[in-house]
């Protein structure tokens, strides 16, 4: 079957598009201008858009008769909320519909949209099995009460904040929330957390209750240790089974020489 990826920003979008190529799948990559890698086009035919030319990707991925979509990797929030005058009239139209902004209720919209115009979105799962992140999965092991207890609060409020839609990230020190995620993204995030709550801070990402796989499943890599590098922050607590971890040779070198922990919980 014919399969087109819409492409934004980071590693997953590469991800998904090597392992399709390299199962001999039929892949068209709409990529997405100022976000997406010019690597993608060495695993399939990609053409580039704006992320305002709704219209036009529609009408395009009639033209080449693909049904079957994933959408994987980040266009920045922020871009669409304050950049709404250059969307198309299709965009407008249909983001003026929506009851907020959150960044699930635009997602959702998107995908209603273009279901609505007959196509399928499939769960780029199976493709990217190799990076989910696993029960149990440790790295650098702590033995501290307190940081555990912290682990512990840090991803309730982390799993509370996700079923929101405000964020999938929070940052904890010694039972205090100290930064949620909100439009600036994880990194940003992590970057507050330290300025606020000083070194040894907890880092927790969760994904939503029910989350659809389809779409917005946290993610982590290197990126992640260097901005709590930068933050001098102690540990990152992910949840098991609903994380994908890019580079992952390279992350588990990364954090050990930093001394980061990294641990999996389940929730």
């Amino acid at each position: 079957m014919k399969i087109g990826l819409i492409a934004g920003s980071g590693e997953l979008p590469k991800a998904f598009a090597k392992s399709a190529y390299q199962n001999n799948e039929d892949l068209t990559i709409i990529a997405i201008k100022s976000s997406a890698d010019k690597e993608l086009e060495r695993y399939g035919k990609t053409h580039w858009f704006s992320f305002t030319e709704a219209q036009k990707i529609i009408d395009f991925l009639k033209k080449e008769n693909i049904q079957n979509l994933v959408m994987l990797g980040k266009i920045e929030h922020s871009s669409i909320l304050f950049h709404f005058h250059k969307l198309d009239h299709r965009a407008k139209t249909f983001l003026s519909k929506l009851k907020d902004k959150r960044a699930k209720s635009i997602l959702q919209s998107i995908i209603h949209e273009l279901e609505s115009e007959g196509f399928k979105f499939i769960d780029p799962t199976p493709y990217l099995k190799e990076l989910l992140i696993p029960e149990g999965f440790l790295i650098n092991p702590v033995d501290d009460k307190e940081v555990l207890k912290d682990v512990e609060f840090g991803i309730k409020i982390a799993k509370e904040v996700a079923d929101l839609d405000i964020g999938q990230t929070v940052v904890v020190k010694d039972g205090v929330v100290i930064a949620v995620e909100g439009v600036e993204g994880t990194d940003k995030c992590i970057l507050r957390g330290g300025e606020l709550g000083g070194e040894n801070t907890v880092v927790c990402k969760t994904a939503r209750s029910n989350q659809d796989m389809r779409y917005d499943v946290p993610v982590i890599g290197v990126r992640t240790l260097e901005s709590m590098k930068k933050a001098k922050a102690k540990v990152l607590a992910v949840e098991a089974n609903k994380t994908f971890l890019l580079e992952k040779e390279k992350f588990i070198n990364r954090a050990k020489e930093y001394g980061i922990t990294v641990m999996s919980v389940k929730v």
